[in-house]
C-alpha cells in the first residue's frame, strides 16, 4: 500500500496565500478592506490634533476691585464714612456707601448754584451785595450770609426746585438749611452738574462758583484737598462740620470739591459722622479721600469703563 505524506491541503494553501496578498496590498497600496465586524476601516478619519484655543482670562474689572478695597479701607478710618468719586476725563467713577447725612455747610454750594440759576432765568448777573454774600458764604463759611441767600432763593421750595434742575435725586431740603440731608452720590451729581459746560450753569456762573471754591480760607482748606498730589494744578473745596443732636452730640464732617491734574479731573464727595471730635472727623475724611484717589490713580485711563 502506498502511503501519502501529511501536509497542508491545497485549500488551506490557497486561503493562506490570498490572505497574505490582501494584507500586503492593503498595507502597501491603501486598498480598502473590512474588519471582521464588516466595518470599512479605511474610511475612518485619522485622529485630529485638538485645535481648541485656551479660554482667555477675563479682563479685570479695575473699578470693581478698587471699590472693594476702598470700602474695606473706609471701615477702618473711624466714624461712619461714605464717598463718591468721578474722573471727568476718563469716566472712571466709584461710590462707596449710601447712608444719608446732614449737609451742614456743604449745602452752601447748592444754595449758590440755586442763586445763579435764578439770576440766569431773570437774564441778569448777581448784584454787588449778592456777590459779597456769596463770597462770605463760601470763602469763610459765613452762616448769616447763607441764611440771607437762602431767603433770596425762596427757602426750601426754591432750593428744592433748583435741585430738580441740577439733577439731584437723594437730597431732602430742610427749613433750616444746615439740616438738609443728602448722600455722597447726590453731592457728586451736584458737582458734575455745576462743572459740565453743557449743564445748567453758564460759563460766567461756573467761573464765579469755582472761583470762590478755589479761595476758601486756609483754616477751612481741609478735607478732599488733602488728596491733591504734586502734579495737581488746581483744587476747589467746601467743607461742613457740626455736632449732631440725634447722634449724641458726636461730630459730623463733610467735604466736597474738585482736584485737577494732568489727564485727570476729579470730582469728590466725602460725607461722614459719628466722630468724637471735629479733628477726628477731618482726619477720617482726609484719609478716605487720599486713599480713594490713590486706588483710582493706579487704574490706567484706557481701562476705565464708559458710563
Amino acid at each position: 500500500m502506498t502511503s501519502r505524506r501529511a501536509g497542508p491541503s491545497r485549500r488551506n494553501l490557497l486561503v493562506a496565500t490570498a490572505a497574505a496578498l490582501l494584507g500586503a496590498g492593503a498595507a502597501g497600496s491603501g486598498l480598502a478592506y473590512r474588519s471582521m465586524s464588516g466595518e470599512d476601516t479605511s474610511q475612518r478619519p485619522a485622529p485630529r490634533a485638538s485645535t481648541a484655543r485656551p479660554t482667555p482670562s477675563p479682563t479685570p474689572d479695575h473699578e470693581a476691585l478698587a471699590r472693594t478695597r476702598i470700602e474695606k479701607y473706609l471701615r477702618g478710618v473711624g466714624g461712619r464714612v461714605t464717598l463718591a468719586v468721578q474722573d471727568r476725563t476718563s469716566g472712571l467713577a466709584v461710590a462707596a456707601g449710601t447712608r444719608r447725612f446732614q449737609t451742614a455747610s456743604i449745602v452752601k454750594v447748592d444754595i449758590l448754584a440755586a442763586l445763579l440759576l435764578r439770576r440766569q432765568d431773570q437774564g441778569r448777573r448777581l448784584g454787588a451785595q449778592e456777590r459779597q454774600l456769596a463770597r462770605s458764604m463760601i470763602v469763610v463759611s459765613d452762616n448769616a450770609a447763607a441764611s440771607s441767600l437762602y431767603a433770596t432763593i425762596g427757602y426750601r421750595a426754591g432750593l428744592t426746585a433748583a435741585n430738580r434742575t441740577l439733577g439731584l435725586r437723594q437730597t431732602t431740603v430742610a427749613s433750616s438749611w444746615g439740616l438738609t440731608t443728602t448722600t455722597a452720590a447726590d453731592q457728586l451729581r451736584l458737582l458734575s452738574s455745576v462743572t459740565d459746560p453743557a449743564g445748567p450753569l453758564t460759563d460766567d456762573s461756573r467761573k464765579l462758583l469755582f472761583g470762590l471754591l478755589g479761595q476758601v480760607d486756609d483754616e477751612q482748606d481741609w478735607g478732599i484737598t488733602a488728596a491733591a498730589g504734586r502734579a495737581s494744578t488746581a483744587s476747589y473745596v467746601k467743607n461742613g462740620w457740626t455736632t449732631v443732636d440725634d447722634d449724641d452730640g458726636l461730630w459730623l464732617a463733610n467735604s466736597i470739591g474738585r482736584i485737577v491734574e494732568p489727564g485727570r479731573d476729579w470730582l469728590i464727595a466725602v460725607l461722614s459722622d459719628h466722630h468724637a471730635s471735629r479733628g477726628d472727623g477731618i482726619r477720617a475724611v482726609e484719609r478716605a479721600a487720599t486713599y480713594a484717589l490713590k486706588e483710582l490713580r493706579a487704574i490706567p485711563p484706557a481701562a476705565a469703563p464708559v458710563h
